[in-house]
């Protein structure tokens, strides 16, 4: 009988603890004091204890999720970047000794990082699919995290891409049909809504990137830039800068794809996560 007895307490302090609102206060305020010292793996934990405690009809808030995505983002964009790096030294060893040993050490570096960014990815995307895209109730958050779902597979796609295999098309299926579902939802937003542009921003550079259909990405960012920039002056000056913000960033995007010559890593995401 003790582990059920356990169990029952377990559930009953959760309960008590959720609706005080003691336990939501404390993990937000840990992760506050996270992001400031850049603790991000400890903000990461934090969120996900958060989410973890709280029941199927409980939603997160928009500073709990903005706290959530922060953490992961800046996870995924370390590692992303040290990707890009040693890749990058990577291609000049292969260049000088195709089979020396400086090679190897550097392949086996990459790959250890490879190996840690698939596993943060997969651990968002837990949390996304068992917890709060399902729990999402208006329209702004299912937009927010069926997004977020879209980038992560996004992610994991890249480092999948350069391995071969089925599980890269995996990943591009699902991100592809995340940012669609996404989309479709995203009409219900205003033009200008921070949400709205930056699934258009981030699914133009999967169209892009991943896809290889400048056309298409090109297509998605240039609708999406028309469309808020005609309502952009009528909008309050907050609301104003953040939208400014990421249409920059379309901006940005189409001016480096009309001639096709940057470099893949010039491309610009989303810079902030709302």
């Amino acid at each position: 009988n003790f582990p059920a007895l356990n169990s029952q307490f377990t559930q009953q302090t959760k309960h008590i603890l959720v609706m005080t609102g003691h336990f939501r206060e404390d993990r937000v305020l840990c992760a506050k004091l996270a992001e400031q010292a850049e603790r991000w793996e400890e903000m990461a934990t934090t969120m996900k204890e958060l989410v973890g405690m709280l029941d199927t009809d409980q939603e997160v808030s928009t500073e709990e999720r903005t706290l959530l995505s922060v953490a992961f983002k800046n996870i995924v964009g370390s590692r992303r970047a040290a990707r890009r790096i040693v890749g990058a030294v990577e291609a000049k060893e292969s260049e000088k000794n195709p089979n020396g040993q400086h090679l190897q050490v550097v392949a086996a570096s990459r790959r250890k990082i490879e190996e840690e960014l698939c596993s943060v990815c997969m651990d968002v995307l837990n949390v996304l699919d068992y917890s709060l895209i399902p729990n999402s109730r208006s329209v702004e958050s299912k937009v927010f995290f069926l997004k977020m779902k879209g980038d992560y597979h996004r992610y994991h796609a890249e480092v999948s891409s350069s391995q071969g295999g089925t599980d890269n098309d995996q990943h591009k299926e699902s991100a592809f049909f995340a940012y669609c579902k996404a989309t479709e939802l995203a009409t219900q937003l205003p033009p200008t809504h921070p949400t709205r542009l930056g699934l258009a921003l981030n699914f133009s550079v999967f169209y892009y990137e991943m896809m290889n259909d400048i056309k298409k990405g090109s297509s998605i960012a240039n609708a999406a830039f028309e469309c808020a920039v005609e309502e952009l002056d009528f909008l309050p000056t907050d609301e104003y800068k953040e939208a400014a913000l990421i249409l920059s960033l379309l901006r940005d995007n189409l001016f480096l794809w009309q001639d096709n010559s940057h470099e893949p890593d010039l491309l610009v995401e989303e810079a902030c996560e709302e």
